[in-house]
């Protein structure tokens, strides 16, 4: 039975593929964690370059504008940092090198909760799959938390630099396919639209009816966990 989780963690740190991920995915959540005292920061993998679909856009002025949407974005959660990994688009691959920037992150915050796309839900109904760097950005997240930052054998160069293993207690993963966990965003959900609306190069309708198209959806999600409005997770506990 999915459990409806009330309490915020101490420390959180949201990692997604692209700069209005977070936002999409779990920005009640986030929104809600920081209003409870919670440090929470967010890692982009991406530069968000190919976020268009016009030819003319120029890439690399497009990605500057996207981390400013992302900085603005993360001002109305309320967010503690945001960070990037810079890679372009379509190009994030699971690799040693990648994994090692995200545990880094993960040893200098040492948060107690981590979130991030599920990789295993990848088809949606017979209109949507999830995409090349969700399910990356998914498996190398996981990869990095276990066993790769508690482990000292595992970017030993960390630990030169002072940056000794965290282990992360609890793992939320979003857009799952099987969701055991619900978090009640009743009283942060225009936080989050308010924040995805942040990301306006990625916005074809900006009126009234898309705030309500997002509202509907979490009240969806709101329905299954008992509550006004929700986003669901699959969370991985690891205790500690």
């Amino acid at each position: 039975m999915p459990e409806l989780v009330d309490e915020a963690p101490v420390s959180a740190l949201a990692v997604y593929a692209h700069p209005n991920d977070p936002e999409v995915s779990c920005g009640g959540t986030l929104a809600r964690w920081t209003s409870a005292g919670a440090e929470v920061h967010v890692l982009v993998a991406t530069r968000g370059d190919k976020g268009s679909s016009d030819p003319d856009v120029d890439a690399d002025e497009l990605a500057v504008l996207r981390a400013e949407e992302m900085a603005a974005a993360a001002r109305v959660l309320g967010l503690a940092g945001h960070h990037q990994l810079g890679i372009d688009d379509g190009e994030l691959e699971n690799t040693p090198a990648v994994r090692s920037r995200i545990v880094e992150l993960i040893r200098r915050l040492r948060p107690e909760v981590l979130v991030c796309p599920d990789p295993t839900a990848v088809f949606f109904g017979d209109r949507y799959y999830n995409h090349h760097d969700h399910r990356v950005t998914g498996w190398a997240t996981l990869d990095a938390v276990a066993p790769a930052a508690g482990n000292p054998h595992y970017f030993a160069e960390h630990l030169a630099e002072g940056l000794e293993v965290h282990h992360v207690h609890a793992v939320y993963l979003s857009g799952t396919l099987e969701p055991n966990t619900w978090v009640d965003i009743s009283d942060t959900l225009e936080r989050k639209i308010d924040a995805l609306f942040c990301h306006a190069s990625q916005l074809t309708e900006t009126g009234e009816w898309f705030r309500q198209f997002l509202r509907d959806r979490a009240e969806e999600a709101g329905r299954e966990a008992g509550v006004g409005y929700a986003e669901g997770f699959r969370r991985l506990s690891f205790g500690g």
